[in-house]
C-alpha cells in the first residue's frame, strides 16, 4: 500500500488577488474551505499545507485539524509543483496530490481517484479533464485543452483548440473536447526528477508546466470527471464560491 500525501501549496503574493488563502468565504478563510474538503478523501495519509507566509501558517495551525502539517516553503518557487517538490523532499512518501489552494470545492472523491491510480505503480503521473459544454470555451486561451488516448494517457495540453475540426459541417462536439482540471498526481520519485528538469520549448510557448512532464516521456493518466469546482482567481469569484457552497 502507498503512503500518500495531499499537499496544498498556497503562497501569499498572488498576482491578481493577493492574501487570497485568507480571504473570507462564508465566514471561513479559503484555505480552511479547501483543507477540510481534501480531509474528506479516504486515501490520503496526510495533509500538508506548503505555505511561504506566516500569516498562512498560523492560520491552518489554528485550526487544529488532526493530521494537517504545514510545511514552510522558500518564497521565490516559480510554481507550486516546485513548491510541493521543496515540502515532501524529506519526507518518507510513495506519492503526492497536489490540490490548488484555491479550489474551495474540490471533490474528495476525485482526489480518491487520482490516489488509487497513482498507487498502482502503472503512471508517473494523474490528472483530470471535463468534458466542454460551453461552445465559447473551445477557443478561450485561458481554458487547457487535453488530448488524452483510448487508455487515457495523456498525449497533449493546449491553449489552442484541438483538436481542430477540418470539416466541421455536421459535425458534433459533444466529447470531443476535454477541459484540463489542475489537480496532479505524482510519484514522488517522479516529482522530484520533474522540478529538476529545465522547462521545455513547449513549456515556454505555452505556458504549461505539465508539457515539461510530456517532453520527459511521462505516462500521464487523464481522468474523466464531471466535477469541476471553481478555482478563486479574483476577489469577484469570491461571490460565485459562496453561492456554490451554499448549495452543498
Amino acid at each position: 500500500m502507498s503512503n500518500i500525501a495531499g499537499v496544498i501549496p498556497s503562497r501569499w503574493g498572488s498576482t491578481r488577488f493577493p492574501g487570497k488563502s485568507l480571504a473570507l468565504i462564508s465566514g471561513k478563510p479559503m484555505i480552511q474551505w479547501v483543507v477540510e474538503r481534501v480531509k474528506l478523501a479516504q486515501k490520503l495519509d496526510t495533509v500538508i499545507v506548503a505555505t511561504d507566509d506566516q500569516r498562512i501558517s498560523d492560520c491552518v495551525q489554528s485550526l487544529e485539524i488532526p493530521d494537517v502539517m504545514v510545511a514552510m516553503t522558500r518564497a521565490d518557487h516559480p510554481t507550486g509543483t516546485d513548491r510541493i517538490a521543496e515540502a515532501v523532499q524529506s519526507l518518507e512518501i510513495d506519492a503526492v496530490i497536489n490540490v490548488q489552494g484555491d479550489e474551495p470545492l474540490i471533490d474528495p472523491k476525485l482526489i480518491d481517484e487520482l490516489a488509487g491510480v497513482i498507487a498502482s505503480n502503472d503512471w508517473d503521473m494523474a490528472t483530470a479533464a471535463t468534458p466542454i459544454t460551453d461552445a465559447t470555451q473551445i477557443n478561450d486561451p485561458s481554458v487547457v485543452k487535453a488530448l488524452f488516448n483510448r487508455h487515457g494517457q495523456a498525449l497533449y495540453f493546449s491553449r489552442s483548440t484541438i483538436p481542430h475540426i477540418r470539416e466541421p459541417e455536421g459535425v458534433s462536439t459533444s466529447g470531443v473536447y476535454w477541459r484540463h482540471i489542475g489537480i496532479y498526481a505524482y510519484r514522488r520519485e517522479y516529482l522530484l526528477k520533474l522540478v529538476a528538469e529545465p522547462p521545455c520549448a513547449l513549456e515556454n510557448l505555452e505556458k504549461l508546466e505539465q508539457l515539461r512532464a510530456l517532453d520527459m516521456g511521462c505516462r500521464m493518466k487523464v481522468i474523466q470527471t464531471e466535477d469541476f469546482g471553481i478555482g478563486v482567481d479574483t476577489p469577484s469569484d469570491i461571490a460565485k464560491a459562496k453561492a456554490l457552497l451554499a448549495q452543498l
